[in-house]
């Protein structure tokens, strides 16, 4: 019977330990939030093109595609609490359907990215951002104010 309620005990902090905890976020941190994660989709995407001119190591490219697409991957649920502020238009919550619609077509995009570095080298990655992987600035001329940059 102990091994029993040691168990039941043991399960129990387990499950409360490892379960989302219900919390009103501090709207600055989810406005740090947001923009950590947005300026991860900048840096990286930098850095994957430092490695595509030749300006960083050429080895590095495929880590940074990937990371890119781990960002690109979690950038939507930074703007699943509906705070404004920071560069955040309101429109990003007023016309939500849209907005996730173009961060999940970036999260795909990336993904794909992340492949084709991996299979097909800096001439392949050069042609997918030519064809738009990285199509930020049609997000960003809607859901972005600049002048709060």
């Amino acid at each position: 019977m102990t091994r029993l309620l040691q168990f039941a005990g043991a399960l129990a902090i387990a499950v409360m330990a490892l379960s989302p905890v219900a919390r009103a976020a501090d709207p600055s941190d989810v406005i740090d939030y947001r923009q950590h994660a947005m300026k991860s989709l900048a840096e990286q995407l930098a850095s994957l093109n430092m490695t595509l001119q030749g300006k960083a190591p050429a080895e590095n490219m495929v880590l940074h595609a990937q990371t890119l697409a781990v960002v690109a991957s979690t950038a939507l649920k930074a703007f699943e609490d509906k705070v404004p502020g920071g560069e955040a238009k309101p429109d990003v919550w007023a016309k939500w359907d849209d907005f996730s619609k173009k961060m999940n077509e970036l999260a795909a995009n990336t993904a794909e990215l992340a492949k084709v570095a991996q299979s097909g080298g800096a001439a392949a990655v050069q042609e997918k951002l030519k064809a738009g992987a990285m199509t930020c600035k049609g997000c960003h001329d809607v859901y972005r104010d600049a002048a709060k940059k």
